[in-house]
């Protein structure tokens, strides 16, 4: 029997593991109409009291460098199993680096963490689509590879495609041999966007974690967003903090516990 813990940040839900990274399991555990069913698999391995090393197995079995959401799922697990109070801090090392999450509010199984996302890599960047068609994005690097395309319409349809055909086509494109997520971003003012996301590995998805970051950080670099920003997602809201340059960006957001168990 494997014992799990299942939780969700805006409706990106995962499922975490005590044990190290096992691909296989994570597909059958995240199939959604025969298995428990999630967006992913958060492998935990305790090394301190507060501190652990965790790995993301996607739904698809492919290896992530690092989930937000995901990582202050699990920051929301430990801080459940320590009792932990507001101030104190989860320190958790990811394929893409150490991340801290300090626990701002718990409302019975309600989380909120201020997450330590690191400093943003970003660039301007070309995609030349199978009929020829050119894309405009911003390449981001959040530790993991993202491309965030600016639309206009609040059906965030570009390039006379769905967000979603146009997401799994980019996803998939050549110029990302390791795959990326894609993300949609519509400005609605200096303080706010609205956010679609196709994460790879998985799909269309109601939130992430890095996709709000690197949708943040296109959006304050390139079109004068504030430095404090509040990202729109279907799954719910989650803010933004990053003054340019070499500064680390910080995301504050929930992370709420669903329920434990066994699965065979």
């Amino acid at each position: 029997m494997t014992r799990f813990a299942k939780a969700h940040a805006c409706g990106n839900d995962f499922l975490i593991v005590e044990g190290e990274c096992d691909p296989e399991l994570a597909v059958r555990l995240c199939a959604r109409n025969t298995g428990v069913g999630a967006d992913g698999v958060e492998f935990l391995q305790w090394t301190g009291e507060r501190e652990g090393r965790i790995r993301l197995a996607n739904a698809d079995g492919s290896i992530a460098e690092i989930s937000g959401n995901g990582t202050r799922c699990v920051a929301a697990w430990m801080a459940h199993q320590k009792q932990m109070r507001a101030g104190e801090t989860v320190r958790l090392e990811t394929d893409a680096g150490v991340r801290g999450c300090e626990l701002v509010c718990v409302n019975g199984h309600r989380f909120e963490f201020a997450a330590g996302m690191g400093v943003p890599k970003i660039r301007s960047k070309q995609v030349r689509l199978s009929d020829g068609t050119q894309v405009d994005g911003v390449e981001v690097s959040m530790g993991n590879p993202h491309f965030v395309i600016f639309v206009d319409d609040d059906s965030f349809d570009a390039y006379q495609r769905t967000w979603q055909e146009l997401g799994r086509e980019i996803c998939f494109h050549t110029d990302f041999p390791e795959q990326t997520n894609v993300e949609f971003v519509r400005v609605i003012d200096t303080n706010k966007i609205e956010i679609r996301i196709f994460e790879r590995g998985v799909g269309p998805t109601t939130s992430s974690g890095t996709g709000t970051c690197a949708t943040a950080a296109a959006t304050i670099s390139r079109r004068g967003g504030s430095p404090r920003l509040l990202v729109r997602a279907p799954g719910g809201e989650q803010q933004v903090e990053w003054e340019g340059g070499n500064s680390e960006m910080t995301l504050t957001g929930p992370a709420e516990l669903i329920a434990t168990g066994e699965a065979w």
